[in-house]
């Protein structure tokens, strides 16, 4: 079947951030008193805000954005999670009415939050018109024995994440935090780092939002056999993630890429946001340079995800949680980056 999306244009869309802002801002630091490598990590992720931004010095970061895809799978029926299937929809209302972790973690770092659902299992009249616009369907397939989409889907919600790329570039938001909300996700995502970077299923299935050792075996074996699936497709990504991904995912992969065709810097939360992140690296192998890892969850498909994208977790917080929770706790590290480059006065020259 023709594809109507143009996987080979990200790759040539797709630059490298600016080296030449990011060096002028490492040379900066001297003219402002501070020894190479003084602060540490806020001179490294100064110099990749340099970069993403294409100046010197560094624009502050004013205007992050929390942005949260959700969407609901059919493997949640397996009972590979320790929440309910069909519980996203509570969690999407419970971000919509500001009662989620994220919602008093955003408002204290001066942070906005936006929830794209996807394929949320629940009526879409339930949820505001700027959430559901985007929709593709209700649910998704058991990807364990069918395909979680399909390919007209796959292209459709790819499609709907590049337009939510282009509205918060366009909007002025200049760093996203990216995360989902999905009962069942963590073993979307294992499915699809094993698949990419070619391990068995034990080797990437965790504990996700805390399970015991049978349900991990269940969720092991679930892993396993949508890994069958899943290896037949592998050069074409559209049809992975139709296959073994979601409507979620497939938008996930579209934000990334589009992003940094706009040069949106992004922060990302957890296993979801980073498998959607290794797909879209196998269609534009310079992505990766736009994005940063928020933090370490303990998940061990995270763990092979980013050894294989390149990126070093900022911070080291286990949190499991999703929902942007864990990489919005990174967000005042960039914001320090950002800032104190940009603020510092320069120090007079010694005579």
């Amino acid at each position: 079947m023709d594809s109507t999306v143009d996987l080979d244009a990200f790759s040539s869309l797709v630059e490298r951030p600016d080296d030449t802002a990011r060096q002028a801002t490492e040379e900066r630091w001297a003219s402002l008193g501070v020894p190479p490598g003084a602060l540490g990590q806020l001179q490294q992720l100064g110099g990749w805000l340099a970069g993403v931004q294409g100046r010197c010095p560094v624009r502050p970061v004013e205007q992050a954005k929390v942005v949260l895809f959700a969407g609901d799978h059919g493997i949640a029926s397996l009972g590979v999670s320790a929440l309910p299937a069909g519980a996203t929809a509570d969690r999407v209302r419970a971000v919509l009415d500001g009662a989620a972790p994220v919602n008093v973690l955003a408002q204290r770092f001066g942070a906005r939050v936006r929830v794209v659902d996807m394929s949320v299992d629940a009526d879409a009249d339930g949820f505001p018109e700027e959430v559901v616009r985007h929709r593709v369907r209700r649910g998704s397939g058991r990807i364990d024995i069918e395909d979680a989409l399909t390919h007209a889907q796959a292209e459709q919600a790819f499609l709907a994440g590049v337009a939510v790329a282009d509205e918060e570039a366009d909007s002025g938001t200049d760093l996203v935090v990216l995360g989902d909300l999905g009962v069942g996700s963590t073993t979307v995502a294992a499915v699809l780092v094993g698949a990419l970077c070619g391990t068995d299923a034990a080797a990437v299935t965790g504990r996700g939002s805390g399970i015991d050792d049978r349900v991990w075996m269940v969720k092991c074996a679930a892993i396993r056999d949508a890994l069958r699936r899943a290896r037949p497709v592998l050069g074409d990504q559209i049809a992975l993630l139709a296959a073994t991904g979601g409507a979620d995912f497939a938008a996930l992969t579209g934000f990334l890429l589009q992003s940094a065709v706009r040069r949106t810097p992004v922060l990302l939360d957890g296993v979801v946001s980073a498998a959607c992140a290794l797909v879209a690296q196998r269609i534009a192998f310079r992505a990766p340079e736009w994005w940063r890892a928020g933090q370490a969850t303990g998940e061990p498909a995270l763990v092979k995800a980013y050894d294989r994208l390149t990126l070093e977790p900022l911070q080291d917080q286990r949190i499991t949680l999703g929902g942007g929770v864990g990489a919005l706790m990174a967000l005042p590290l960039l914001q320090a980056a950002s800032s104190v480059p940009a603020e510092l006065p320069e120090q007079p020259e010694s005579k």
